[in-house]
């Protein structure tokens, strides 16, 4: 039976039970938890040092209100780094190469910065639909382009996320598949084509790494436009 590249991003199930539940509850059974100590080890104090690094990379260019979405925001970001660096091990399932997933979380969480900013300050939230000084004849047209551009935005979120993974695991199975065939005919091809997919791999961590922090700071950059 013919197998697709394309079946390694199937769901898995087994007994009738989805295992992408199973892969997104996972990444925070590794962590570890913070102690009642004064002093906490190593580990902890590194991981205590980069959230709040992140956090407030995060939350400088956003006014008082938006630090509201402090926890929010770096839980997401810690859960799809995870997410992504675990799908890169072998025999593992990435649950961020389904758009289901991504759009499951970006469409709630755009949507919440959009009712934010209906509800705190609405002229200023609909004044983003007409630049300011728009000839007269132009403003239906911008107001029909602005409105689709701002209905784009969590499809485009879901579908980065979702295309970059896949497309980075599709070309590392390529390639992978390529050496292992090249070996006992051309042994030196074989050896470049690995060099190759050793290069591959480091890309696609660096890719795992900064998809997950462009998903948020998009979010933050939507939550900024309307706090």
């Amino acid at each position: 039976m013919a197998v697709s590249f394309f079946d390694q991003f199937a769901s898995p199930s087994y007994m009738g039970i989805p295992l992408i539940a199973i892969a997104i509850a996972l990444p925070w059974v590794l962590y570890p938890k913070p102690t009642s100590r004064w002093i906490n080890n190593r580990l902890i104090t590194i991981q205590g040092w980069l959230m709040n690094r992140f956090t407030n990379q995060l939350l400088m260019p956003l006014s008082t209100g938006g630090h509201k979405w402090a926890l929010l925001l770096t839980s997401l970001m810690v859960l799809l780094i995870t997410i992504n660096m675990l799908g890169l091990l072998p025999y593992t399932f990435t649950p961020t190469t389904q758009l289901s997933l991504n759009m499951g979380l970006a469409v709630p969480l755009w949507l919440a910065t959009v009712l934010i900013g209906m509800r705190n300050q609405p002229t200023i939230a609909l004044g983003h639909l007409l630049p300011q000084g728009t000839p007269a004849p132009l403003v239906p047209v911008l107001i029909i382009i602005e409105t689709i551009s701002l209905f784009i935005r969590p499809l485009a979120l879901g579908v980065r996320l979702t295309a970059n993974l896949t497309a980075g695991h599709l070309l590392i199975q390529l390639i992978a598949t390529a050496a292992f065939v090249l070996l006992p005919i051309m042994p030196t091809v074989a050896i470049l084509t690995a060099t190759v997919l050793f290069l591959l791999t480091l890309l696609e961590v660096a890719v795992a790494m900064i998809q997950a922090y462009v998903f948020v700071l998009l979010l933050s950059l939507y939550l900024q436009e309307n706090v």
